[in-house]
């Protein structure tokens, strides 16, 4: 009866939209929660888990094997990385050098160590240094023409250690060598 009397306010009233805001409102927790909610996966027992686990990560590795094989350079070494690493590469594999038969060499050189012929043991105590200061001298070589060349193509990029680097690869079987060589032997204009 003594009622103070309102105006009738509309149903719906208009949205205010502020100025930098989404332009729609914000979500109760309970929706939010609903909409990210996601049926449980979970393995069925510990054994499980970590068999899943060791698998996963096992794909990983062959996955990482295999782009190293190739030279995919997100999967190299940081010792592999980098232009400069790569033609120091490609300048190793590219030539035939004595260091990658020098374990042949030695085998071949314990073999003649076992046979009672006098000339045989002769070259068997030669023979080992005589190859590892031809190695050693090869190594320094081919060190020095990949600083030069490396520092030919690349000036701006760093060259340390990239001799040594090369060097190793060139004592390394051919086929043992990772990354696999990408240049065959004899395709020197391709470097």
């Amino acid at each position: 009866m003594f009622k103070r009397r309102t105006p009738e306010a509309p149903a719906n009233p208009p949205e205010v939209v502020k100025p930098g805001g989404k332009g729609r409102p914000t979500p109760k927790r309970k929706e939010a929660e609903k909409r990210n909610r996601q049926p449980i996966t979970a393995p069925g027992s510990r054994k499980e888990a970590y068999r899943k686990v060791r698998e996963r990560q096992a794909s990983e590795r062959a996955k990482a094997r295999q782009g190293m094989a190739k030279g995919d350079e997100k999967h190299l070494l940081k010792r592999d990385k980098g232009p400069v690493r790569r033609l120091a590469r490609n300048y190793v594999d590219s030539r035939r050098t004595v260091g990658s038969y020098l374990m042949y060499a030695m085998f071949a050189i314990v073999l003649l160590s076992m046979l009672p012929i006098p000339v045989a043991r002769l070259l068997v105590l030669f023979a080992p240094p005589l190859l590892l200061v031809v190695v050693f001298a090869e190594g320094l070589l081919l060190s020095r023409g990949i600083k030069r060349l490396a520092a030919e193509r690349y000036p701006d990029e760093n060259v340390k250690g990239v001799g040594l680097y090369a060097a190793m690869r060139a004592m390394q079987i051919r086929r043992l060598r990772v990354p696999n060589p990408q240049v065959r032997v004899g395709e020197k204009d391709k470097i």
